[in-house]
């Protein structure tokens, strides 16, 4: 193996990736057990992280699954004693878990609330997940990572966090308005910032803390969405669900070892026009 490829090697880590069963959470579990680590697979849904977990362990790799509740301490806090449990340490913390409202066959009358009547307990829990949960799983996380001196956290954000959405790309002809809601910029930019927060406190710690801005990937999409989504692009298109892979892999090894307090954005172009 050259030098470079051994920047990318994490043989003999531990990663644990929250919402690990969700389109990209399963992407990084997959890719973090290519590249050499261990992974706990924390979700919400129990049975649906043990289902990639299972999948990893009939591939070879070394993987687990852990039920967690991001905006409950207590739950986190149990998470990463699980990766200590199983594994003896946690070095790699990937924050994937989040409220995203998706537009799809499924969602008809989701999207119709305009902002001046937003509700406040669909903001609350938002931020209570989107939020919340990223602070509560470092909080978690860094008490091991302090302790064997060394740690990354990558934080997953949106191009909504950078930008504001444009509504025009979820009308529909005929049918009345739908919208990106509020929540969803507010807690992405809120990630950000615990980011730039978190990079700092740690400061001569050996714990690394940065952020992974993906664009829209495509995910059954219909047509004029993916249309309209596309034509935003420098590439003029949405992006694969694998084609975040090697800038997480990138920000959670040493192959990014002068990089803290950043934001790695691969987003297809959306945000350079």
């Amino acid at each position: 193996m050259g030098k470079i490829q051994e920047k990318f090697d994490l043989s003999g880590q531990v990663a644990v990736v929250t919402g690990g069963a969700g389109l990209l959470g399963q992407e990084f579990c997959q890719t973090l057990a290519e590249a050499g680590a261990k992974v706990l697979v924390a979700d919400l849904n129990l049975a649906a992280a043990a289902q990639v977990a299972s999948v990893l362990q009939m591939s070879g790799f070394t993987a687990q699954a852990v039920g967690v509740d991001v905006t409950q301490p207590d739950s986190t806090r149990q998470m990463a004693a699980t990766a200590v449990e199983l594994f003896d340490r946690l070095d790699i913390l990937v924050c994937s878990a989040a409220l995203d409202p998706k537009f799809d066959p499924d969602s008809q009358g989701k999207h119709s609330d305009t902002f001046e009547d937003y509700p406040l307990e669909a903001w609350n829990q938002a931020l209570e997940v989107n939020l919340t949960g990223l602070f509560l799983c470092a909080q978690a996380a860094s008490k091991p990572m302090l302790a064997q001196n060394h740690g990354v956290m990558v934080n997953i954000c949106s191009t909504y966090g950078l930008v504001g959405p444009d509504q025009r790309i979820y009308e529909r002809p005929g049918q009345p308005p739908r919208y990106k809601p509020v929540y969803y910029s507010v807690t992405k930019a809120g990630v950000l910032g615990l980011t730039h927060y978190l990079s700092t406190y740690y400061a001569g710690k050996n714990i690394r803390v940065n952020a992974l801005t993906p664009g829209g990937v495509y995910n059954n999409h219909d047509e004029l969405f993916t249309r309209n989504y596309s034509a935003r692009t420098v590439l003029g298109r949405m992006a694969r669900r694998d084609e975040m892979n090697g800038a997480l892999l990138f920000l959670a090894s040493d192959a990014s070892s002068y990089m803290t307090g950043a934001n790695l954005i691969v987003d297809g172009g959306w945000t350079a026009w």
